[in-house]
């Protein structure tokens, strides 16, 4: 489980193609305390394990199912990656809870300065979007962010300078892929109503019952 904070930019060393597979080799600043082989960590939003540690570099394996749903298959090295570690029983719960599982890729469709502020304009599709709610979150990249606009074809996102100046988010270019994540607790409640049966009404009772709220 992760947070959507990002603690690192790193930087995509290589691609190596390891049994027909492909394994992505990432350089990073060190890490404190430092990384472990087969720790959990977010790369881009995907939940990735370390396969090998050297020095201030790693690598992962990607599985043919990862590469389907997200945008990894297509980053060309040297490409910044948004890098956050798994979160640990105790510590602060800043952004939301992402699970690091990739539910589809966006396309980068606006990429607009709105004063010190930046405004990201992603398309997605409507599956996608039934998902996500106006002021609700989402995870963009890893990136835990808010959505401010929502229609039938795409989502907004506002950009602080400090998120924009802390992840690869400034290194985007219009047309391209952004994984995205819809929020976990959403994707709950949506599934509950659905097999309860879309004819029955929502009421508090019906939340309670299935254990939302007090």
């Amino acid at each position: 489980m992760f947070t959507g904070l990002i603690q690192q930019v790193g930087k995509l060393d290589r691609r190596e193609t390891v049994g027909g597979g492909l394994r992505l080799v990432i350089t990073a600043a060190a890490w404190t305390p430092p990384l472990a082989e087969g720790e959990s960590l977010a790369v881009n939003g995907v939940c990735l394990t370390i396969a090998r540690l050297q020095g201030r570099k790693f690598a992962c394996d990607v599985l043919q199912e990862t590469l389907d749903r997200t945008s990894l298959g297509a980053k060309p090295p040297g490409c910044a990656l948004n890098l956050e570690r798994a979160l640990r029983l105790g510590e602060t719960m800043g952004g939301h809870l992402v699970t690091g599982h990739v539910d589809g890729v966006g396309t980068l469709v606006q990429k607009l300065a709105v004063g010190r502020d930046w405004s990201l304009k992603i398309a997605c599709d409507r599956a996608l979007l039934q998902g996500m709610v106006l002021k609700g979150s989402i995870a963009v990249d890893g990136i835990s962010l808010t959505i401010a606009g929502l229609d039938s074809r795409s989502f907004t996102v506002h950009i602080i300078p400090f998120t924009w100046g802390n992840t690869g988010l400034s290194e985007l270019r219009e047309g391209e892929a952004v994984n995205l994540e819809t929020d976990i607790i959403g994707k709950h409640v949506r599934r509950w109503l659905e097999s309860a049966g879309a004819s029955a009404p929502l009421t508090m009772e019906r939340l309670r019952q299935a254990g939302f709220g007090e």
